[in-house]
């Protein structure tokens, strides 16, 4: 927690009460993270019964989500936190909701089936589902890590990284158009995987999200909906 770099308080408990939903918020992003690695895992292999797991384990990153939101309103109702002490409360009251958020993309997964598409289509494009999902998970995997110490530079980092995903995503829809255009027959199949893809790719964008809150807590500085612009001006001081 002293990587925070939060202000010492009079009241110890008011420590530990910011050190606990900072711990609490590690242990979920952890949950989600390994939610979304087994869904793709479930998606890639059809693994229905790891698929089953993952969806029923849904319903906890839920209940996380609710008791962090929980103490997080607790904390500003006893403690009226102020500066650094009450940016973080704030900023993982967001966190937690694009966490929560990237668990339900994990659940979606899990439905996903492409029963219509040819085998040789089928390995193809589960495999570049595979890609864009494991490039993503790497992505969670650094924010959270960013998030752990609130470190600035790796959050803005990651925040470039989502260019790279974007990239990846619009291949995969250009070769799933391509399957459609040859085999009307796999329109159904493709647009389940579109949309696939598709969530698979917001997690880029919620990862981009939780670097914006680690900026807001380090920095004062609210940078949504102009964090590229703001991000250069970090990077040049």
């Amino acid at each position: 927690m002293n990587d925070l770099n939060l202000d010492k308080h009079i009241s110890g408990q008011f420590n530990a009460d910011l050190e606990g939903i900072h711990t609490q918020v590690q242990s979920m992003g952890q949950l989600v993270k390994k939610q979304l690695t087994d869904a793709i895992r479930a998606m890639h292999d059809q693994d229905m019964q790891l698929a089953k797991k993952v969806i029923k384990a849904d319903k906890k990153v839920n209940e996380m989500e609710m008791k962090i939101d929980e103490d997080c309103v607790l904390i500003i109702a006893r403690r009226q936190p102020i500066a650094k002490d009450l940016r973080l409360v704030i900023a993982i009251i967001k966190i937690i909701s694009e966490l929560e958020r990237i668990g339900d993309v994990a659940e979606r997964i899990c439905s996903t089936a492409f029963k219509t598409l040819s085998d040789q289509q089928k390995s193809v494009v589960l495999a570049s589902l595979e890609s864009l999902g494991k490039h993503t998970i790497q992505m969670l995997g650094d924010v959270l890590d960013a998030f752990t110490t609130m470190n600035l530079n790796m959050a803005i980092k990651i925040y470039q990284e989502d260019e790279k995903v974007d990239q990846e995503y619009e291949g995969i829809v250009r070769q799933l158009m391509t399957y459609m255009m040859e085999d009307t027959r796999t329109i159904p199949s493709v647009i389940t995987a579109l949309s696939c893809a598709r969530s698979i790719e917001r997690i880029g964008d919620r990862c981009q999200n939780i670097c914006e809150f680690i900026v807001y807590y380090v920095e004062g500085q609210d940078i949504r909906h102009k964090g590229g612009n703001e991000l250069k001006k970090l990077l040049s001081r």
